[in-house]
């Protein structure tokens, strides 16, 4: 699968190297790929711009702060038909610690973004674990536990299922509908309690049914 993981952070960075160890081919887009080449060593992929990344991708990965969201995904300038997995979460740090949610309860940032490119299909998937657990999920409880997944098109839910099958999970839970991102987006601050409770962010739910 072609990939393009849009963001350089960690997140976007252990992203990359995960879709590559499974097998896939990623372009990681930035705003400025000769900036991002100086600033750190990147091996097995390719940098490019938001737009040139997106170009011919099977999969485009949004994978920058959800403040940032609509932007990157603006500019990257999407063609029809694209298949977007949407990690992000509206988190707003602007009064400190914990952040609190800027969309929540009748929408959410995934919903938004569908909005903005009407022709694309925006999956909501991985933004409920930490980036180490969304490519190595065995790393707790030998994978043991679950992730969602939240989408209206069943095809484009499909594309993320089998990735998330390459990158190790089992118990995967789908939603078909994206309004379902507004309940996975608002677990973000009992995430962050958690978080803050265990001292650590290697941690995750488990569906028991």
């Amino acid at each position: 699968m072609e990939i393009a993981v849009l963001g350089t952070g960690m997140v976007g960075k252990t992203l990359a190297a995960g879709f590559v160890r499974v097998g896939h081919t990623v372009t990681v887009g930035t705003r400025d790929p000769e900036v991002t080449a100086a600033r750190e060593e990147w091996t097995d992929v390719r940098l490019a711009t938001y737009a040139d990344a997106a170009r011919g991708a099977d999969l485009v990965v949004l994978a920058v702060g959800g403040q940032v969201a609509e932007e990157a995904l603006a500019q990257a300038d999407l063609p029809d038909g694209a298949i977007v997995l949407d990690l992000t979460n509206p988190l707003d740090f602007s009064n400190g610690f914990p952040p609190t949610l800027t969309v929540k309860d009748t929408d959410s940032l995934a919903e938004m973004l569908q909005r903005a490119h009407p022709t694309a299909q925006v999956v909501k998937a991985l933004n409920t674990v930490n980036c180490a657990l969304m490519v190595t999920p065995e790393q707790l409880a030998e994978g043991d536990h679950t992730i969602f997944i939240a989408g209206d098109d069943a095809a484009a839910r499909a594309h993320v299922h089998s990735l998330l099958q390459d990158l190790g999970w089992v118990d995967i839970v789908e939603f078909p509908s994206l309004e379902a991102a507004r309940g996975l987006e608002m677990y973000l601050p009992l995430w962050v309690r958690l978080m803050q409770q265990l001292g650590t962010a290697h941690f995750n739910l488990k569906l028991v049914r």
